[in-house]
């Protein structure tokens, strides 16, 4: 069971685009504003540091802009990320943090929940890079499938990423984790035009959230990225391409039964979606759906999963 209510804070915000420093004090500051505001949680959007890479989808070599993006990329062991950390334990407010992250010479979109103490309570990549995202980032292996874990005073928080909401034996392997509340970190998402697929448009989305949510019979914290003129200019896509034009935001809040529980900020405008869950709906939906336990057949289809991490050496 998890505790009877709680305050979350959803980030719609644009990053500090390829800087690092600039970053973490954007991260901190948010942070510092989710807990003023009496948030328990903050949730970041997918590569929230140093922001998505928006210029793959029209120019998916791109050497200069891929040196800057590794360097800008946040190293789980510097000094960086536990001014993060140390921010987490001064405001007393578990963080959802998404990023790029970079390890040796590899990049990974990663996630990592961050406890009110300050302690690394979950990291994990994404296990597919979605389409053009292969062409910078890798994937995960076993242990990423770890991904839901009991905070305390938020209860138990699950994470991913973007389109591994399309996966459904992922998403089925994390609701059986019995979450409280779920984290579906994503990029600038734009509404539905000509040239693109529904499913990568804000609508298509929150369709995606929306049935997590349902399905999981939790809570979804929707977060999502802005792009501004500063990124425009960092990334240089031409016009009427995708993520070339200010806006992306689609930051919202799903109940269990899929109800929008949020209020839409403005797509190119920054903020904080804060809102007060009362964990009792979390058994109330699961009355009626419960996938992992009573409306579940395991005689007749099951999940085999392997968490073992796989490494490039191993040693006999």
């Amino acid at each position: 069971m998890g505790p009877p209510s709680s305050r979350v804070a959803v980030v719609q915000a644009e990053p500090a685009w390829l800087d690092l420093d600039g970053s973490v004090s954007k991260t901190v500051s948010l942070i510092a504003e989710a807990a003023e505001k009496g948030a328990e949680l903050i949730a970041f959007p997918e590569c929230w540091i140093p922001g998505y890479p928006a210029w793959i989808w029209n120019r998916p070599l791109d050497l200069a802009l891929n040196v800057r993006y590794t360097k800008a990329s946040l190293d789980v062991n510097s000094a960086s990320f536990s001014n993060i950390c140390e921010a987490a334990k001064e405001h007393a407010i578990t963080v959802v943090l998404g990023f790029s992250e970079r390890h040796q010479g590899s990049l990974y979109m990663a996630q990592s929940i961050i406890s009110s103490e300050g302690k690394v309570l979950m990291h994990r990549r994404k296990i597919k890079p979605t389409h053009m995202e292969r062409t910078i980032f890798g994937e995960s292996s076993g242990s990423s499938l770890n991904n839901v874990v009991d905070t305390g005073k938020a209860g138990r928080v699950g994470a991913l990423n973007c389109w591994e909401h399309a996966q459904p034996l992922l998403k089925y392997h994390t609701a059986t984790q019995n979450e409280d509340l779920h984290v579906a970190a994503w990029p600038p998402v734009y509404p539905h035009g000509a040239g693109e697929p529904y499913s990568m448009s804000k609508e298509g989305t929150h369709v995606l959230s929306q049935a997590y949510a349902i399905e999981a019979a939790t809570f979804v914290l929707h977060s999502s990225s802005v792009i501004g003129e500063k990124g425009m200019e960092v990334f240089k896509n031409p016009q009427g391409s995708m993520m070339s034009a200010p806006g992306g935001g689609c930051s919202a809040v799903f109940a269990p039964d899929g109800v929008k529980m949020s209020v839409d900020l403005p797509d190119n405008e920054e903020g904080l979606i804060v809102v007060d869950l009362d964990y009792d709906v979390l058994l109330q939906a699961r009355a009626f759906l419960d996938v992992g336990g009573h409306y579940s057949r395991p005689d007749l289809l099951r999940l085999v999963v392997d968490k073992g991490e796989k490494k490039c050496v191993v040693y006999v």
